[in-house]
């Protein structure tokens, strides 16, 4: 049976979603080389996907330094913005609503990704550790790295990055997009002004908690001077858990993760911003997210809550139900599933994921995975399969 909550029509912004499923930024790696040009095959993978109620596109660097991964699309040139179009003409096409996330990784880089070979910038000269940068060896190859030594960022650069975001915001208006979200998420650029671990700084973008919230306020300010609150979400990564797996996804574990993100989600609720975007901790047995929490956000957010982790149909109809979301994202199913609402509504089996093909390459992974229609006579439910029930 079709679980009803989450085909029920919601309002974002100007936007009357079909449904509340969401297609989250995915980084796929697969822009056209040179120049980090989104494909004639990204816009086939994202129109394959516009049954999805909302979509957000994997991030977009908003300038050349905010680059942490090989073969990532930019939003900053003229070419990558004819690419994007091309993106958003192909979801718009089926009837979809697709936002560009922005983005700007910060110390997660290498000096290999850098203009000029250059140190990645940071609020602080804090080496990030236990994650990876993912630099070129050779065409269509590469390797993860322990991202360089950063720079710490000058209080006039800090400004001028805040009007790189609104630019950013700019050209993915002229791309077609429907809106823009801001990743503030797992241990990247905003993220690492936030954090106590990747800040100290001691001007007033450090320091107290609502110093290291100055850099977030002032990009969420110029974007919404750019597109309008309707039209913008944020995204942020609240874990409650310091194992070693947390830092090895995130690198950031805040000493009081419940302060710091209700009071930066009240910058949002200031801002009149469209939706909040929560990811969660998605491997295998991660803990959830304590109940009081959620509950907080709700009091403190009254625009649309998305969470993102590893939701079935079930898991996320609860949390609407409760009344502590009004859209759920599904990352790994979307990927492996271009028909992702379809089965849900009819509880039909899923393909299952090749982690191989996740990043980089062509077809193979991104393009190729059968909608039910076209795969249901020759394979049923196997052993591998999953049923979003």
């Amino acid at each position: 049976m079709k679980p009803s909550s989450l085909f029920k029509p919601v309002q974002l912004g100007r936007h009357t979603l079909k449904n509340r499923i969401v297609l989250p930024p995915l980084t796929r790696q697969r822009s056209g080389q040179p120049g980090d040009v989104p494909t004639d095959l990204a816009a086939l993978y994202y129109r394959q996907r516009a049954g999805a109620g909302f979509m957000v596109s994997e991030g977009a660097q908003i300038e050349p330094r905010g680059q942490g991964y090989a073969w990532t699309p930019g939003i900053y040139s003229d070419a990558q913005i004819d690419g994007w179009r091309k993106v958003t003409d192909a979801v718009h096409a089926e009837g979809g609503v697709i936002f560009a996330q922005l983005w700007h990784v910060g110390r997660v880089s290498h000096t290999a990704l850098q203009p000029d070979g250059k140190a990645p910038i940071a609020p602080s000269a804090i080496q990030a550790r236990k994650v990876k940068a993912f630099i070129e060896t050779g065409p269509g190859t590469g390797t993860l790295v322990e991202p360089s030594e950063p720079r710490e960022l000058t209080v006039a650069e800090i400004r001028e990055l805040v009007g790189l975001y609104a630019k950013a915001a700019q050209n993915a208006l002229r791309a077609g997009f429907d809106g823009v979200e801001i990743h503030a998420a797992n241990g990247y650029l905003v993220n690492q002004f936030i954090s106590t671990h990747a800040n100290q700084r001691v001007d007033e973008y450090g320091g107290s908690l609502q110093n290291r919230l100055r850099f977030l306020r002032e990009i969420v300010e110029a974007v919404v001077d750019v597109v309008g609150p309707g039209r913008l979400g944020v995204r942020f990564t609240p874990l409650f858990t310091s194992t070693e797996q947390d830092r090895v996804y995130i690198g950031l574990v805040e000493d009081d993760p419940h302060e710091t993100y209700i009071e930066a989600i009240k910058v949002l609720e200031d801002a009149g911003v469209a939706y909040l975007s929560i990811a969660e901790a998605d491997w295998d047995n991660a803990p959830d997210l304590p109940e009081a929490f959620r509950r907080e956000v709700r009091r403190s957010f009254s625009g649309c809550i998305v969470y993102a982790g590893r939701y079935t149909a079930e898991r996320g109809e609860r949390l609407i139900d409760a009344g502590l979301a009004d859209l759920i994202a599904f990352g790994r199913p979307f990927i492996a599933n271009p028909d992702l609402p379809e089965r849900i509504a009819n509880g039909w089996p899923l393909n299952p994921l090749n982690p191989a093909t996740l990043y980089g390459g062509a077809e193979e992974g991104l393009t190729d995975y059968p909608v039910y229609a076209a795969s249901r006579s020759a394979t049923t439910t196997t052993e591998n399969d999953e049923v979003m029930s």
